[in-house]
């Protein structure tokens, strides 16, 4: 009570308001930080979340390149509301393999965590080039130069930059990352790169098989998006601290 008593000469003496705020900061710092040293781990151990395809990569890339992310997020919180317009609620699992994360804030567009599969790829493609051909009152801008060439020659060098910081691409994936970008697309994709990345969606994305585009990828990217892991069989208590 004494603090509050005198709090006139700590609000107004520089040097004891600095260290007042000094110790209310190393303070609030250790009730956040020391907790997490008491536990395995931050992040919640469910199956089936791989590193990104190099095509997926790619069309990540460009999602990020084109600021997709201002207006869409990637992350339904766990509120009533959004579980049951979204879908379960986001792990940090998911995000485990992305640098950096697209979780967000703002929302102009819907969330798009769990778009992967909710929508075909020629939906995807008439919405990027024209988003009001599919969605008359959507305010987003068209990409229809995404119908262009992809240019990723350098997957194998970027999927080797991402194992230094733990992304588990092995020397068989950084070796055929170049031919997977094309391996992708194909229909009848070889059973090698199936084994690479189980659960992989393959075939033409954008329409148009006769080239490999950079609509191919971001659609191949949107479309795995929430895929990755089987929530009928992830129970609430398993994944809660």
């Amino acid at each position: 009570m004494s603090v509050f008593k005198h709090h006139a000469k700590l609000e107004t003496n520089v040097f004891l308001l600095a260290v007042g705020i000094l110790l209310t900061v190393i303070t609030g710092g250790l009730v956040e930080i020391v907790p997490l040293f008491t536990i395995e781990s931050t992040i919640e151990k469910v199956e089936g979340v791989r590193p990104y395809t190099p095509l997926e990569l790619a069309g990540r890339n460009i999602y990020v390149r084109e600021g997709c992310y201002l207006c869409h997020s990637q992350m339904v919180r766990p509120f009533k509301d959004e579980v049951e317009r979204y879908g379960h609620y986001s792990l940090a699992a998911e995000s485990k393999y992305d640098h950096p994360f697209q979780w967000g804030s703002k929302r102009t567009g819907p969330d798009l965590a769990r778009v992967g599969s909710k929508y075909t790829n020629d939906w995807h493609t008439r919405h990027l080039v024209n988003p009001r051909d599919v969605v008359p009152e959507s305010v987003m801008p068209g990409y229809p130069h995404l119908m262009r060439p992809l240019s990723f020659n350098d997957a194998a060098a970027h999927l080797k930059t991402l194992r230094i910081v733990n992304v588990p691409y092995t020397d068989d994936q950084i070796a055929n990352a170049k031919a997977d970008l094309a391996e992708q697309v194909k229909s009848d994709a070889s059973e090698a790169f199936l084994a690479r990345y189980p659960g992989a969606r393959v075939g033409d994305f954008d329409g148009d098989p006769s080239k490999l585009t950079e609509m191919d990828a971001v659609v191949a990217y949107l479309q795995i998006l929430g895929t990755m892991v089987d929530f009928t069989a992830v129970k609430p208590e398993s994944i809660r601290r």
